[in-house]
């Protein structure tokens, strides 16, 4: 069977997307500052991706249109700091709205909390 141009097409527009979001767009190269923390930046990548095509009756020229199209979108969430073998995730969003959301971000830092007083009490 014939290979149908719109597969050209999309093949074309899909490679582009690759090259643009990798996983270096998601998690970053980690950044060192001079005192020994270590900083990697997180973003969350959102793309669309939408095509069509049709046979169009010119008989003598092939008869095909055709479109593709794509967005890509970058938001930065947060970083990972890694200090003393401790990691955290430092958000820059915006803070939560509602008291279950506040609670679900409260959750790593209670664990955290809960781990040292543990390890306090098992070291006395």
């Amino acid at each position: 069977m014939e290979r149908h141009p719109i597969g050209d097409l999309t093949e074309v527009t899909l490679s582009k997307i690759k090259e643009m979001v990798d996983v270096n767009t998601i998690v970053g190269e980690p950044i060192t500052t001079p005192d020994g923390i270590t900083l990697i930046p997180v973003s969350k990548v959102t793309f669309g991706f939408g095509g069509g095509g049709s046979d169009l009756p010119i008989k003598d020229r092939g008869g095909f249109g055709g479109l593709n199209g794509a967005g890509v979108k970058i938001d930065p969430v947060g970083f990972l700091t890694i200090s003393d073998g401790v990691v955290k995730m430092l958000n820059i969003s915006a803070p939560a709205n509602t008291t279950v959301d506040r609670l679900v971000e409260l959750i790593p830092e209670l664990i955290d909390k809960t781990e040292q007083l543990i390890n306090k009490y098992k070291n006395k």
